[in-house]
């Protein structure tokens, strides 16, 4: 049976010590009265809920999977998973960080964030239907109208109802210009929409009465491409009323065709959505709703890079768990378990860098998705313009990263906990390949890491001529500037600053190529978002080893073991995996004619 425990106290290091998130959130107005205690109270309880909720039905949940009536078009999920959403609703954790006025909480996001890695590492299927109904809340939070808003937000925000995304068709994917679902204007100012779509997370259920999905659709004059999609809300039921009071009404023309079969998160049912003259009602302007859905999206894509935090945390406690208990073989360098038949294979160097390689890779991306919420919280509340510009400027910036390397990291340390299992991984009982096939997926979804890839060099870097970037780099020299002289810190310091010289020239070379031929930055996107992936762990875990090394060199008493680790963790990521970079710095240099030169037709 998996297991898996809350990293409270890493949560609470990086939260409290590395980000002093407190004295940053107690700078917006909306957070001033909120203290320490408070956050720790939360997360701690989030915690409970993970392990006690939802794990337990996790590997049951991926067994059975989700059961399509093709009669009733009903959905059935597995058993426990009903019951786990009314114990979340009832709790009010969908409404964490909605506005009070809605009857959320208004807790940060940064809140959410630590909830939804410890969701994701107990069980990502049933995760990802609340996650997509907190997308929804703030899509209408942001485009709505006030009556839209009124009517929506308190059922979403109480899990009353839930929320999809319906954006793919069966003949276009990432490419949205070319979806065909038409919605046709009414008299009263509403839309019939007709058309399909498919691999709709959460789009059939038996969690809620009503399913509220906004559907991106074109009207009848809407120019080709992207520039003529529209943004619209399309319920599964007619709502009567509205606010808190409202109730679901008449069966509206949207129902699920069928449910896919999937290679992983059984749990959830991905579904193929068919519109047939559905009442739908447009959100924000004619022909901008893909800009209206970027809120949505973007949500999701950090949702998405946190579950592939929370498979890499929940991949590396139970390896570690398993090679402390199983025994197999004797130490190179002599027993170290000599009243036992064999060592436990935890002596053996080789599942040792497995499991720190995992290790390395969770702790680090906890303290980047933290700055990240920490950032978005900056972005919508903080005071000062200027710091609210930095806030958006950083997660513009750093989306393409938290979704890309965060997933990737979390499917291949899947892949590598499960090596640590021997045989016993590949077994369904374990848990370990249902992690490695649930962490499949979020390299796929909501944008693939390649297309992240191109958003990155292309879009977020190349196209400000590297402004956002340069606004990341000064952060990191500001911190070399603190700390560079100290020689204890210098094991950290020189590796991170050698890194940002070479990204900056590597950056240049690429803009410089590009210029004469674009295939050159998709040539080179993959491997430079990789090299600058590692260039944000680096500053995090530099960060978080000068917290480690002062707390460490306190004179007097005994040293807190948990410091002692993550430094040696520390090490271990600067000496074994950012040295990494200097096969992708010299990947992307190779340019586009490796790939280009090779004739079609030669495949």
């Amino acid at each position: 049976m998996p297991i898996y425990k809350a990293p409270l106290r890493d949560q609470q290091f990086v939260i409290h010590e590395v980000l002093h998130a407190m004295d940053e959130l107690r700078s917006m107005p909306r957070y001033a009265e909120l203290d320490a205690d408070t956050v720790n109270q939360v997360i701690e309880e989030a915690g409970r809920f993970a392990e006690q909720v939802l794990l337990p039905i996790n590997l049951s949940g991926d067994e059975q999977g989700c059961t399509y009536d093709a009669q009733t078009r009903s959905v059935r999920t597995p058993a426990g998973f009903s019951q786990a959403f009314a114990s979340f609703r009832e709790a009010g954790w969908q409404g964490l960080t909605a506005d009070e006025e809605f009857g959320g909480q208004a807790l940060p996001q940064l809140l959410q964030v630590a909830f939804d890695e410890m969701r994701c590492a107990a069980n990502q299927a049933w995760t990802m239907y609340s996650g997509l109904t907190l997308g929804a809340y703030e899509c209408i939070a942001h485009n709505g109208n006030a009556a839209q808003k009124a009517l929506y937000l308190p059922k979403l925000a109480s899990a009353e109802w839930t929320g999809t995304m319906c954006l793919t068709e069966s003949h276009c994917g990432t490419d949205l210009g070319m979806l065909r679902t038409k919605a046709v204007p009414q008299a009263d100012g509403s839309y019939l929409l007709s058309g399909a779509k498919i691999f709709i997370s959460a789009g059939e259920h038996d969690f809620t009465d009503n399913i509220v999905h906004l559907v991106l659709a074109r009207l009848p004059d809407a120019p080709s491409g992207t520039r003529g999609i529209s943004l619209f809300i399309v319920p599964k039921f007619v709502p009567e009323g509205s606010g808190a009071g409202a109730r679901s009404g008449r069966r509206n023309g949207v129902y699920c065709g069928g449910i896919e079969h999937k290679m992983g998160i059984h749990g959830n049912s991905t579904c193929q959505m068919v519109f047939e003259d559905a009442a739908g009602w447009l959100i924000g302007e004619p022909n901008k709703g893909l800009n209206a859905m970027f809120v949505m999206m973007n949500s999701a894509r950090l949702g998405v890079g946190v579950q592939g935090l929370g498979l890499t945390e929940a991949a590396y406690q139970n390896a570690a768990a398993y090679a402390k208990d199983r025994i197999q073989g004797r130490s190179l360098s002599g027993s170290k378990a000599p009243d036992r038949p064999a060592d436990p294979i935890i002596v053996h160097a080789d599942v040792r860098r497995m499991l720190l390689t995992a290790r390395a890779y969770a702790e680090g991306g906890r303290a980047f998705a933290y700055w990240i919420a920490l950032m978005a919280d900056q972005q919508l509340h903080h005071p000062q313009e200027a710091q609210r510009k930095f806030g958006a400027d950083m997660m513009a910036l750093m989306t393409p990263i938290v979704k890309a390397f965060l997933t990737d990291n979390g499917f291949f340390r899947s892949s590598e906990c499960l090596q640590v299992f021997g045989g016993h991984g590949y077994i369904h009982e374990w848990g370990m390949e249902q992690l490695l096939r649930d962490a499949r997926i979020n390299m796929i979804y909501e944008g693939t890491n390649t297309i992240q890839s191109l958003d990155l060099l292309g879009r977020k870097v190349l196209m400000d001529n590297g402004a956002k970037l340069r606004q990341f780099g000064a952060l990191i020299q500001q911190f070399i500037d603190a700390h560079g002289t100290s020689a204890a810190m210098s094991e950290f310091i020189t590796p991170l600053a050698d890194l940002g010289d070479k990204v900056q020239k590597l950056t240049m070379e690429l803009g410089m190529k590009a210029l004469g031929n674009q295939e050159e930055a998709g040539a080179a996107a993959v491997d430079y978002l990789r090299v600058v992936g590692h260039l944000v762990f680096a500053y995090f875990w530099a960060r978080m080893a000068q917290v480690a090394l002062s707390r460490s060199e306190t004179e007097g008493g005994s040293v807190e073991p948990f410091y002692l680790s993550k430094l040696a963790t520390a090490r271990f990521y600067f000496q074994r995996l950012l040295p990494e970079t200097a096969f992708h710095i010299r990947a992307a240099r190779s340019g586009a004619k490796n790939l280009t030169e090779f004739q079609v037709d030669w495949f």
